[in-house]
This record gives C-alpha cells, structure tokens and sequence, in this order.
C-alpha cells in the first residue's frame, strides 16, 4: 500500500517559525491566539503524533507534560494528550476518528506530514460552517497520513481572535483502491489536563426545550446524544465544561458546539491518570459512512469557545461569533416585524375569508406581517386534519377558489397602523414530511424513510421524506420554489413534526442532513429576501447548522410566559436571543392551562429577535386588548437592542423566585432589563438585582425610580425592584448613560 511518505521530522522542526497575527508555528510548535485565550498543541518529534498542550487562557510557552508513571497496565499513548486520537496502538479511551479499512481491521495510525497557515477560512463542501475576511480568522491546516492503509486526513482549526473562540473540522481521504467506513468522526477533540470540572448541558422534550442539566465529570463517560436523525428536543449539540467555582459572570468556562442539525454525541471521558478527554462530533449508530477510492469524507464544523468571565462570557461569545460570522441572512442584523400567526387562533379552521379577516383585525393592532400557518393545503386529500395532505403543495381549492394569489394580495393590501408600509404576508410549510394519506405518498411510497420490509413508523400521522434521495431534494426545491412565486411571500415558516425512525442504512441519516442543506442552501440562495424561520414542533432542529442559513427559529411550541422564559434562558446559553422567536398567545395556556397577565407574556416575549402574536385579537379580554398596543411598541422599542446588544443572564428561573435579564447596547450607551417575579412572597425579600456590563465610570438614568446612578453602583450595589403580592408579575426597565 504505502502511499506519500511523512516528511522528515528532523527537517521540518529545524524550519524557521511561521508567523501571523493568530497562528504562530516554531517549526511544529502550533499556537493559535485570540484576545483572551490560547491554544496550543505540537508534533510527538518521535512518533509524529499529535498532542495537546493547552486550551485556555493566555499562554505563550510550550510546558513539559505531566509526569505520570509509566510502568503498569498503561502506557505510551495512554498517557498522552492527543488531538485527534484513533483506534489502537495502546490509546483504549475512545477515538475522535474510527475507520474499517479494506481489509477489514479499524486501526490507524494519523502521522505528521505537512502543516499550512492561512488568512481566512475555506469553506467546507455541501456544510454550514463559520466565515469571516482575512482580518476575522486565520486558519491552520495540518495533513496527516496513515501509510499502511493509504487513508489522509486534514485537521483544519480556524481562531476567530475577537470570540476566544476556535472551529475545528476535519476530513478524509481515500487513496487507496478500496472503499473504508467512517465509523465514527468527532469534529472536535481534545485531551485537557486533570482539572475539576463539571459539565453543563441541556435536555428536554417537545414543549419542555434546553433544561439545563449539571453533572461532575467523573471517572468513566459522561456522555448524551441524540439518535432521531436530527439534533432533536431530548438533547442539543452543546454543552460547555466549567470549574466547580465558576458563575454566570465569574470563573472559566469552555464551551462546545456542533455545527450539525442530524445526530450527534457529545462526550467527556476522564481516564485513570485524570485526563479529560473531550468529544464531540456524529453520533457513532448513524454513521457506517462509505469512503470511495478517490472521495474524501467532511466532518461537519464544531467550535470551542474559553472565557474567563464565566458562562455568561461563554454564551456572549457564542452570540457573538454566530451573529456576524455564522448566519448569513441579510436579516440577522435586522429587526424584525411583529407577526401574527393563525395557528391558535383558529388551528386548521381556515380559509380565504377568515383568514382575511384575522388578517383585518391584525392591521387595527399594528401587527407588520401575517402568516398562514397549516391547514391551507391539499386537493385530493385537503389538510383539514393532520392525518391528510402533507406532501400536497397546492392550494385547497374549497378554502382558496381562486388559489393563493388573490388572498394574500388582499393581505398586502392592508397598511400597517401609523405606518406608511404595507403588511406582509407569509406561509407556514413542512417540505420534509409526508402523510401516507396524500398524493404524493400514493405516487413515491419509497421516497418516505423506509427499512427494507420492516413497518413504517407512524409519529403524528406522517412519514418523513428522504431527503437522502436527489429526486426528493429536487421535488422540495421545485415546489417550493413555485410557492414561492406564486404569491407576495415574505415570510417562510420550515417545519419538522417528527424524528426519523427507520432508517435504510445507518449512513442515511448523514446523508439526509446533507441533502436538507442542498435544499436550503438552493432556496435561500435563490429567494434572499425572504425573512426565513426554522421550526421543530419547536426547539426540536434549533441548532448552528440551520443557523447558518435560517437567522431564526421558533423557540418552542410551549407559549406559557414562566415555562417559556426557563426555555429561553436555556437556548441563550449558546445561541443568541436575536435568532429566537417568541409569541404572546391566548390563556388559559394550550399546554401549561395557566393564567398569566398579558404583560409577562409580553415581556418573555419581546426577549426574542422575532415578536409576536398566536392568538385571536377578537378573543381577547377587554384589559388585555386595551394592554396589546403598549405591549406591541415596546416590543419595537427593545427589538433593536435584542437583535445587536449583548445578553446577561442575572438571575436564573431555576435558582431564584427574581429572575432577570438584562441586554446592553454594544457601545454601552444603553440597556433594557427584564426582571421577574414568580411567586408572591411576604418574605424574604427579592434580592437586588445586580446588572452587568455598563460603563463602571459613565451615569445611567433609570425610569423605576427615576434616578441617575453610576454603572458601578448599578452592577455592585444593584436595583432593588418592588414587587406587589402577586404570582407572575414582570417589569421593563430602561437605562439611559447620561
């Protein structure tokens, strides 16, 4: 077999140092540097190995490694800290890369070859992944070769200086003249020292989304995954590792996040010497991913982020990075219209009259842009349930005669209260799924997700289509398109009611993800003034990977104001408020049956990028009505600030009865602060709610009391907030720098 030789060692080390602003290599001594973080790792000059030596905060040298005995049931590469650790040669703690080869065997050996350092950030082939210009990110590409099997990879680590963040990817090459098997691919790895260290992640379930959990990481694997086909409800591709010390605002925190929407595994597994080895990537049952001669296999991108500042630096790096350097619509930077949509308020009982006239009713609130949600499809099988249609892109010809066209131009027609503009109108879709009650399923029964002769999981009365399959990419891109050129479409609702259940082949579930980018990278290209949104029967697929192409998501189908703000809380740990979208609907609560006044609802609400309404404005209280139009315009008022200005965390729903959160202007001219109340209490009494990330020096104006004090005092001293004996009580307040 054979295939290039590794470069001598003795040569390359005696090469003078590369030098840029970020990445450094003192022949193969790697530092990569951001503002407040390092990361450093460098070539075994024996073995040609990869081996970490820091990630972290500012470091300038290369340490000698922990001594640890070497005698004993483990040794050599046991006892290392590897960067891409593979399967054998007396490493047994788990592999970032594992692989059949030809023959049959899973071991390989990813030696030194060759190292690149570039200004910029390659893209990755048919994945979603960070950007930025030459002076965002410079990136580090490092070959490895296995001679005895003939397979390559390229370890690529951009750092984006500003975030203390690093994405990491890789890939796979097959050079020789059989096909091998990815069994498994962690984007990212990394073996970090004996440190005390806890895990954060997030679980959940369908209208139950991003609970935090806390775990130790202890001896063994702590470890979540998911397996639906998607990054899913249960759990996200997320977690960050923290010191037992470390706060919101205070300690060290490293955060991990894959940039992937299908399954996944994350992984810590701390070994006998006290070693913590750090995985994240597929998740290993749906992978069995085929390698060609010739074809080269991508990881998707995963990205490490450090702070010192606690979590709460943490997930602002993360909003950050993703705000400017991840999701490419022209509209995450922008504000974002109030919306109302039709699903709560009148659920499948719909069509062209009562649409137009909830529509009506929308314009005398103010609401800038209108949206049909199910129920409007289907002729041979309308969609007057959710067992009927899916699959069936055309207008239900009993509910629109005249097609789409002439209702949603009735929709346009209507002006927005105190507006010169008109209202817009957009459409809810579910493009990936399939009713075995439809046409389409009736035409192409092999197009849904199906395994061999074994029955055909129903989950809400539908199937899932095989994006895997480039007739069914092509049939979603083709509808769709035609969609959205039927009609003044501004506004595309995308969503997903199902995990995936039977799969075809392990693989299927890879290649489905890659198939759904293909369709939405096609769409969004093709369409880029559409103001797109992600769904998962809620927060089921709101991950980085449709980040990148969609800037927002429907955070979660549970609307009641108290559970939504734990769900919230719990998305901003890594993903930004800006791409969350947020609803005041009708109480009693479809799924909580609470009763919360209108003003929390409001308030949980406008916490978000996108506000807006699930309701019927006709069904509303005379106390709510005459609340909704205060609520709508400062819901306006605070967009700006939601969608650009950085997010703490103050007090969290889980840990205290006075939650509170708090959003800065980016140049700290300004800042609105939401705090809460959820139970009446006659004592104690609510803690003073201590903000953060002002100006210490500058003054501020506050409108609680209305009195001017220094950001110092407001961050150390705090604002104490009267609040009345009543359950679910909220207020905004604003700060002005005077």
């Amino acid at each position: 077999m054979g295939g290039p030789r590794r470069l001598a060692l003795s040569a390359l080390l005696a090469g003078a140092a590369v030098c840029q602003d970020a990445i450094s290599a003192s022949g193969t001594n790697f530092t990569l540097t951001a503002k407040d973080m390092s990361y450093l790792f460098h070539v075994d000059p024996t073995s040609g190995d990869l081996y970490s030596d820091h990630f972290g905060g500012p470091t300038t040298d290369f340490l000698p490694p922990a001594y640890i005995l070497q005698n004993g049931w483990h040794d050599n590469l046991a006892n290392a800290r590897r960067e891409f650790p593979d399967v054998g040669r007396s490493d047994p703690r788990l592999p970032a890369i594992h692989i059949q080869h030809a023959d049959g065997d899973t071991v390989s050996s990813f030696l030194y070859q060759s190292h690149q350092i570039n200004p910029g950030k390659p893209s990755i082939p048919g994945l979603p992944a960070t950007y930025g210009n030459d002076s965002d990110v410079s990136t580090l590409t490092v070959q490895l070769y296995d001679n005895v099997s003939d397979v390559s990879a390229a370890l690529s680590y951009s750092i984006f200086r500003a975030y203390n963040a690093v994405a990491r990817s890789f890939s796979i090459t097959n050079n020789g003249s059989a096909n091998i098997s990815i069994e498994r691919a962690a984007s990212f790895s990394i073996d970090l020292p004996n440190l005390d260290l806890d895990m954060i992640e997030v679980q959940g379930d369908w209208a139950h989304e991003f609970n935090r959990v806390l775990r130790k990481v202890d001896y063994g694997e702590t470890s979540f995954r998911s397996t639906e086909g998607y990054s899913s409800h249960t759990h996200n591709p997320f977690f960050a590792l923290v010191s037992p010390s470390t706060t919101e605002s205070s300690g060290e925190a490293w955060g991990f996040n894959l940039v992937w929407t299908g399954s996944f595994e994350g992984t810590t597994q701390r070994f006998s010497n006290g070693y913590v080895r750090v995985l994240l990537g597929l998740n290993p049952l749906h992978t069995s991913i085929t390698v060609a001669p010739g074809e080269t296999f991508y990881a998707p991108e995963a990205v490490g982020v450090y702070s010192s500042n606690g979590v709460g630096g943490m997930s602002r790096a993360f909003h950050d990075l993703y705000r400017n350097h991840l999701s490419r619509s022209q509209y995450t930077s922008q504000t974002r219209p109030i919306l109302l949509n039709s699903w709560e308020g009148l659920g499948f009982d719909i069509n062209q009259t009562s649409l137009v006239s909830l529509a009506g009713e929308a314009e005398e609130l103010g609401v800038q842009l209108f949206v049909n949600d199910d129920g409007w499809f289907g002729v041979e099988y309308p969609r007057d349930n959710d067992t009927l249609g899916l699959g069936d892109w055309s207008p239900n010809p009993a509910k629109f005669p005249d097609g789409l066209l002439p209702y949603a131009q009735a929709v346009t027609n209507y002006s927005v209260l105190n507006s010169t503009s008109n209202m817009q109108f957009g459409i809810w879709v579910e493009p990936e799924m399939v009713n075995p009650n439809s046409s389409l399923y009736h035409e192409h029964p092999d197009w849904a997700l199906h395994a061999g002769s074994h029955a055909r999981t129903l989950t809400r009365n539908q199937l899932v289509l095989n994006l895997a399959l480039p007739e069914v990419q092509d049939f979603i891109i083709d509808f769709m398109t035609s969609l959205l050129r039927s009609a003044p479409i501004s506004y595309i609702k995308w969503d997903n009611n199902r995990a995936m259940h039977e799969l075809p082949t392990p693989s299927t579930s890879y290649t489905y993800i890659l198939g759904l980018y293909r369709v939405i990278d096609n769409l969004t290209t093709t369409f880029p003034d559409v103001l797109w949104e992600g769904c998962a029967s809620g927060g089921g697929r709101f991950d980085a990977g449709l980040l990148h192409y969609w800037p927002q998501h429907w955070t979660s189908d549970n609307t009641d104001g108290a559970a939504r703000l734990t769900i919230q809380m719990g998305t901003s740990l890594v993903y930004p408020p800006s791409a969350m979208g947020c609803h005041v609907s009708a109480v009693p609560n479809g799924q909580t049956r609470r009763n919360i006044s209108i003003e929390y609802r409001g308030h949980v609400a406008m916490m978000c990028g996108s506000f807006g309404l699930e309701l019927n404005p006709s069904e509303l209280s005379s106390e709510e009505s005459d609340a909704l139009p205060g609520i709508m315009a400062l819901a306006k008022q605070v967009n700006p600030i939601v969608v650009s200005g950085s997010h703490y965390r103050l007090a969290l729903p889980d840990n205290s009865n006075w939650p509170g959160a708090q959003f800065v202007s980016s140049d700290a001219s300004q800042s609105v602060v939401f705090a809460f109340q959820q139970f009446a209490t006659l004592k104690p009494a609510a803690p003073p709610l201590r903000l953060q990330g002002l100006d210490r020096e500058a003054r501020y104006r506050n409108d609680l009391d209305n009195a001017t004090y220094s950001g110092a005092t407001y961050m150390n001293a705090g604002l104490n907030v009267a609040w009345e004996g009543a359950d679910y009580q909220s207020k905004v307040i604003w700060l002005e720098r005077q």
